[in-house]
């Protein structure tokens, strides 16, 4: 989806920047992984919406969480 006329609620221009909106994909790779799906929101509006470092800190943030919570699983069996 190329950003014609961005809707800063249902399709704001920092996730419809490309050939794909940036929630068609997330559903896709990520349907039952709230982690993942925060990881590649962050990362896909990098430098689109406010400073890039803070968006990648939060990508990386929700990496390690959920990095975290495979090790944890892992324990546990």
């Amino acid at each position: 989806m190329k950003n014609a006329a961005s809707d800063p609620v249902n399709h704001p221009g920092h996730y419809t920047f490309g050939e794909f909106e940036v929630i068609d994909v997330l559903e896709d790779w990520f349907p039952a992984d709230p982690l993942l799906w925060q990881v590649g929101k962050y990362i896909a509006r990098a430098g689109r919406k406010g400073a890039a470092l803070q968006d990648l800190e939060k990508a990386a943030w929700y990496l390690r969480r959920r990095i975290d919570k495979e090790k944890s699983l892992k324990k546990i069996k």
